[in-house]
């Protein structure tokens, strides 16, 4: 049997991160909207070979999923239910963008509204988080990913 992230985490084990999707287009909200909904939707996050942190990404790690410039705000959250992989072909067929690998997602929500970061850019401390960064995945503390779920619980 396997350990339960909750008890992980009074360990030190569950990792956080932000899942960032941008766009150079201005106009291009609901197009990133949309793509970022659609891979929520099948419970998968398209993950580059060449990101940061895909190495680390492991089973029971937390997730905020953030829309970048122009849009800047929090839209969910999720915990990773596979390590990053390259799309099984049955996962290929399902997941909705054209990476060509990532992680499987369990726990997926959806926030209505979002969170616009500007109300939890105080309580991030991490050099690589800030209203406006190109990585698709940057690594936060515990404390900033609770900062983030405050915010959203009570907005």
């Amino acid at each position: 049997m396997s350990e339960s992230p909750l008890a992980r985490g009074t360990v030190g084990v569950v990792a956080h991160y932000i899942f960032n999707v941008v766009s150079a287009d201005p106009s291009q909200r609901s197009a990133l909207l949309d793509r970022a909904a659609r891979s929520l939707r099948v419970a998968m996050w398209g993950i580059d070979s060449e990101e940061r942190h895909r190495d680390a990404l492991a089973p029971g790690d937390l997730v905020l999923v953030y829309l970048g410039a122009p849009v800047l705000e929090f839209i969910g959250r999720a915990e990773l239910a596979s390590a990053a992989h390259d799309w099984t072909p049955t996962e290929r067929q399902v997941y909705p963008g054209d990476s060509p690998g990532g992680v499987l997602l369990a726990q997926v929500e959806e926030w209505d509204p979002p969170v616009p970061i500007h109300a939890v850019l105080s309580g991030i401390d991490s050099p690589e988080a800030k209203a406006e960064f190109e990585a698709g995945v940057v690594q936060i503390t515990a404390h900033e990913y609770a900062t983030a779920l405050s915010v959203a619980a009570h907005r």
